[in-house]
């Protein structure tokens, strides 16, 4: 058990999938978490396996304490170790504030920040000098430009917070912690055309959606030995959004 192995939440679609992908043709050894679409999974896993490396798909609900235990735990079970940690795992949804439920609220919450907080928490238990912890946040984590999005700019922001600290905590283990912030991204959840994703490309410096290999690519060097002086970063990915 001495190859190095990358734990991917929600990693079976979109930039999840990208990230699995290039960490895979970097060489680690993929474990990589699904919410419902076990078809979708499987298809990346089979796409890792045919680069040579070793993958695992794990059904978990990213929204329960329990469910991020067990992505840990099965990964710690079948590969013995967990290198690098991605919290990719998350869920959007927008509405005016006054609009919003308490259940929502907790849902978002649960998801988007307690997720990461448990995997952290149970991930660093075994994790050794040169580990890596990348939370994919957002661009509305540090800019809301249009209103309805309070609850997920809010625990996007979360991460930036939280990475930080662990990364302070984590320091002295040789474990970095980083924040990566997309832009608008072009996948199928949110694809690069219609009138929502003009209004979106109207606060992006260069008008235009970045690919989920914009993301897996920033990944992949945090994710790198040559990035081990970078810790308790948040580093946007987003075509200028925040500027």
């Amino acid at each position: 058990m001495t190859q190095r192995v990358a734990l991917v939440t929600g990693g079976s679609r979109g930039i999840g999938a990208a990230i699995a992908e290039r960490l895979a043709s970097d060489g680690y050894d993929i474990a990589l978490s699904y919410a419902s679409n076990a078809a979708a999974a499987e298809q990346i896993a089979e796409k890792i396996r045919g680069m040579g490396r070793k993958a695992l798909t794990i059904k978990a609900n990213g929204a329960s304490v329990e469910g991020n235990r067990e992505v840990i735990g099965e990964t710690m079970v079948v590969f013995g170790r967990i290198d690098a940690l991605v919290c990719n795992a998350g869920t959007f949804f927008s509405g005016p504030i006054n609009e919003m439920s308490v259940s929502q609220i907790e849902h978002i919450l649960n998801l988007n920040v307690r997720a990461a907080m448990v995997e952290t928490m149970e991930a660093t238990k075994h994790m050794t000098r040169g580990g890596r912890i990348i939370y994919i946040g957002s661009a509305f984590g540090a800019r809301a430009p249009f209103p309805g999005i309070s609850l997920y700019a809010a625990t996007k922001a979360a991460l930036r917070g939280f990475a930080k600290g662990v990364a302070r905590d984590l320091g002295p283990r040789g474990i970095t912690a980083n924040v990566v912030e997309p832009g608008p991204i072009d996948t199928d959840l949110n694809p690069d055309s219609g009138e929502v994703a003009a209004l979106i490309r109207s606060f992006v410096a260069t008008g235009a959606y970045g690919k989920a290999r914009d993301i897996a690519d920033m990944v992949s060097f945090l994710a790198s030995p040559q990035a081990g002086y970078v810790t308790g970063a948040a580093l946007p990915v987003d075509g200028g959004l925040e500027a």
